[in-house]
């Protein structure tokens, strides 16, 4: 319902390559860790947001999604549902393509006010579960 084929295929391969990925920091044992490198392998720049704005996969961090000084196409995020939705409001404030939320991550309110604002979304799904079936 939140997440058909043609709109993540409209992600993955038309909205841009500049993912900024929001709960992404340099512990290797979360899972935004790995699907970040993942989503790296397939040729998307990922931006780490998380407060403490620690460098992740070479790449530099930021704080939050206003910090980023340069266009973001899709905002991954990788935090609970409660707060998701912010995060959601806050990808339309800087005029991203997209907001991705991740497996578990369900706010409907949030998708509906995303959608309304002209964003493509998904919800509960991964893109390194996703991007492979493109084929």
């Amino acid at each position: 319902m939140y997440g058909d084929a043609a709109t993540v295929r409209k992600i993955l391969t038309e909205l841009g390559n500049t993912w900024a990925i929001v709960g992404l920091s340099s512990n290797q044992q979360r899972a935004a860790y790995g699907v970040a490198g993942i989503l790296q392998r397939y040729g998307k720049r990922v931006i780490p947001v998380h407060p403490k704005a620690e460098s992740v996969h070479g790449e530099q961090g930021y704080p939050i999604l206003s910090a980023i000084p340069f266009e973001v196409d899709v905002v991954d995020v990788f935090v609970n549902s409660d707060l998701a939705g912010p995060v959601a409001d806050e990808a339309v404030t800087i005029g991203a393509k997209a907001v991705w939320f991740q497996l578990g991550v369900i706010d409907p309110e949030a998708y509906d006010r995303t959608r309304a604002a002209g964003l493509t979304m998904v919800m509960d799904r991964c893109p390194a579960i996703e991007i492979p079936r493109l084929g």
